[in-house]
């Protein structure tokens, strides 16, 4: 099958650091490419993949300082892959893009599908999907598609990563951890104020955007000043996750939104770790409670199941990323849907019979 997997130019895929999106979409187009198929990326041009790559742009946006208006490039990226639709080059289109690529290809005959990564509970977000009622779509949980279920959705499927990117390391376990972005709803200081209570130290591996520096400042660095239980280790790389989470009795996830799906929950499962996590979101999708960790509703309850976390077997948890989280199920997953709805929109042909 000829695949494009249209990506953001805000990072590079893989991201160089911090990228959810950019992340998933780089797993994707590996496991495609290993299955045999012939596949497009287009993406900046610091992106690394074993498909072809389409650069719009030498460098991922966030990353250079020179680009004010990203939507530009974008529209230029879009405008290219349509440019090779009329050239009958795709046999499908998946966009990792929102919603922005809809009015373009819905006019046009190659099918595609739209992942959507981001949250959909904005008031916003209602007249786009009025709108828009028919281009497909994919949801990354089933609490994703709550506040707009006048969507075309067509499937959920959960994100995977490769079975051996991240395992479990040999290591004691003396600390709970934090991992990803700061941010207000993310809940780090709820996690410092749950360490606290518990006497355990709390290892934060997570990035400050420039929009959460405000929150940072005024929030958390007073949290985390001279207290000698929190280590605020920075933003940290795939290659250090693997340690820094096998290290930790659990991670911890007190999110206060609806988290669309939220991978360091399952970066966190690949080692074995157990995640105490908020019931917000997809959380109850990703996390069985009492078997690869514990869904909680407030500080107190988490509190409440820390030292729980012993009872749970590492081992266990391993397995289940294994059986559910996987780079390639979520790949087989996406083929399956491509063949769906490159069948729905073949033309029919209608049988007359020698009466008519």
């Amino acid at each position: 099958m000829r695949i494009a997997q249209v990506a953001p130019l805000t990072e590079a895929v893989p991201p160089k650091l911090y990228g959810g999106t950019e992340r998933v979409v780089h797993w994707l187009t590996e496991e495609l490419v290993a299955l045999g198929h012939d596949v497009t990326l287009f993406a900046s041009g610091d992106s690394r993949t074993s498909a072809k790559l389409e650069a719009t742009w030498p460098k991922a946006l966030r990353l250079d300082g020179s680009v004010r208006d990203p939507y530009a490039l974008h529209m230029v990226m879009l405008e290219r892959v349509r440019r090779k639709c009329d050239d009958e080059e795709f046999d499908f289109l998946h966009f990792h893009l929102d919603y922005y690529p809809w009015s373009l290809f819905m006019r046009q005959p190659t099918p595609f599908v739209t992942t959507l990564h981001g949250r959909l509970d904005l008031p916003e977000h209602q007249p786009v999907f009025d709108t828009f009622s028919t281009p497909p779509v994919i949801s990354i949980s089933n609490a994703q598609r709550r506040p707009v279920p006048q969507a075309n959705w067509v499937r959920t499927i959960h994100h995977g990563l490769p079975e051996n990117l991240l395992t479990p390391r040999p290591c004691s376990q003396d600390y709970l951890a934090v991992l990803g972005r700061i941010a207000p709803e993310k809940g780090v200081d709820r996690a410092i104020k749950i360490a606290a209570r518990c006497g355990i130290p709390l290892k934060i591996a997570a990035k400050v955007d420039r929009a959460d520096q405000d929150y940072y400042d005024q929030v958390i660095s007073p949290l985390i000043t001279g207290n000698p239980l929190v280590d605020y280790i920075g933003e940290i790389t795939d290659n250090e996750k693997s340690e820094f989470l096998s290290g930790a009795l659990a991670l911890l996830v007190p999110i206060d939104w609806p988290e669309p799906f939220g991978l360091v929950m399952i970066e966190a499962m690949a080692c074995g770790t157990p995640v105490i996590a908020y019931n917000r979101g997809s959380v109850p999708e990703i996390i069985e409670d009492g078997l690869t960790g514990f869904i909680v509703e407030d500080e107190t309850s988490a509190v409440a199941v820390v030292s729980k976390v012993p009872q749970l077997s590492r081992a266990v948890i391993r397995q289940q990323f294994e059986a559910r989280f996987t780079a390639r199920r979520m790949a087989l997953d996406y083929l399956a849907t491509y063949r769906g709805l490159m069948e729905a929109t073949e033309p029919r042909i209608k049988l007359v019979s020698s009466a008519e």
